[in-house]
């Protein structure tokens, strides 16, 4: 019987270079209080955000993924040509299909790399680890691109109060390959179903303004008024983010520090040997209640970018990863604890070495 070859697996694999693309538009507080009822103070106390960016217009987050991904690829010591895989999380790609990923190998030279998209929101970037792990210590891939890209500001309503005004955009990367010793722990990852429209779109894409017929446009019966047949005035016709945020923050608070907690016994480490604690910012009081659940030492230096970033979604963990090896360059070659959680809800963490 013919025996089927195997590639030879590796026995650990690493981060071995990240990247960071941060729009040039910046969102204080005070402008957010034009679109809804609220003030500074409170958006401070309640969420810990002073300002949020936002790109131009003009600028796609396919652009945006590009900047982070030469950035992770020049901090790798690497080129397009010696990537094996590219997997990007994203939300807010304009195109059901085909993917980013696949645009993206195509503008930095990665061709024939195989490229796909992930939709697992706020929690993307972790997925996007734990695959590129098992990519690289399985022998499929050698060196694989992650990235973290949201241009959230193309998906909201800045007059609803629910999720808008946190939000921001952003992109980060991280490259994985080979090492000889371990510099990325389990992954703890998984979703909750039960808790599906905690985080949701306000209606399908099926529902958007679909016929024109006779110089007359016909509206899905979700955006119009059922007794006069026009559009309702608090209709979008492109689907806009809402959140319960009572039920994620919850969640958040207390799941997300179990799993968090999860990941640091995988990985066979106490909070005292972390050096850095990252969480996905998505509010600075669930950054603070997860930290005091996991007894994290003052040691720890815990990322908070969701001040001056909002929250970006997918993008926020390499984000918030990347401005701490800026500001804190001490950290490279420590332990740190990412967690992220979103939309499905779903969650995913690991603790991995910083490079």
């Amino acid at each position: 019987m013919a025996t089927i070859k195997q590639n030879t697996p590796n026995a650990h694999s690493r981060i071995l270079g990240m990247g960071a693309y941060r729009p040039s538009v910046t969102v204080t507080n005070d402008d957010v209080c034009q679109w809804i009822e609220s003030s500074d103070e409170w958006i401070v106390k309640r969420t810990g955000i002073n300002t949020r960016m936002r790109a131009p217009q003009e600028v796609s987050v396919l652009e945006m993924a590009e900047h982070a991904a030469r950035e992770a690829l020049a901090s790798a010591g690497l080129t397009g040509e010696q990537l094996s895989a590219i997997i990007v999380s994203t939300v807010t790609f304009p195109y059901m299909t085909p993917s980013l990923a696949a645009a993206l190998a195509d503008r930095i030279g990665a061709t024939p790399a195989p490229a796909y998209d992930v939709s697992a929101a706020c929690a993307g970037y972790c997925y996007g680890i734990a695959q590129a792990d098992a990519l690289v210590r399985s022998g499929a891939a050698t060196n694989v691109l992650v990235i973290g890209a949201e241009k959230l500001s193309d998906v909201i309503d800045n007059g609803e109060r629910s999720i808008s005004f946190l939000l921001g955009d952003g992109a980060g990367a991280a490259v994985i390959g080979p090492s000889d010793e371990p510099g990325i722990g389990p992954s703890i990852w998984g979703s909750d179903g039960s808790k599906w429209d905690a985080i949701r779109m306000t209606h399908p894409l099926t529902d958007i303004l679909t016929v024109e017929r006779g110089g007359e446009r016909t509206f899905s019966k979700d955006l119009t008024d059922p007794e006069t047949g026009e559009m309702r005035p608090d209709a979008t016709l492109w689907p806009t983010l809402r959140q319960d945020g009572q039920t994620v923050f919850r969640w958040a608070s207390w799941e997300g520090a179990r799993v968090a907690q999860e990941a640091l016994d995988a990985a066979g480490l106490a909070p005292e040997e972390l050096a850095a604690f990252v969480p996905h910012q998505a509010n600075m009081r669930i950054i603070d209640q997860m930290a005091k659940v996991l007894e994290l030492p003052e040691s720890v230096i815990i990322a908070r970018d969701i001040a001056d970033a909002g929250n970006t979604s997918a993008a926020s963990i390499p984000l918030a990863t990347h401005r701490l090896l800026a500001e804190h360059p001490e950290l490279s070659g420590k332990p740190s604890l990412q967690i992220g959680f979103g939309a499905g809800l779903v969650y995913g963490a690991q603790v991995v070495v910083l490079p």
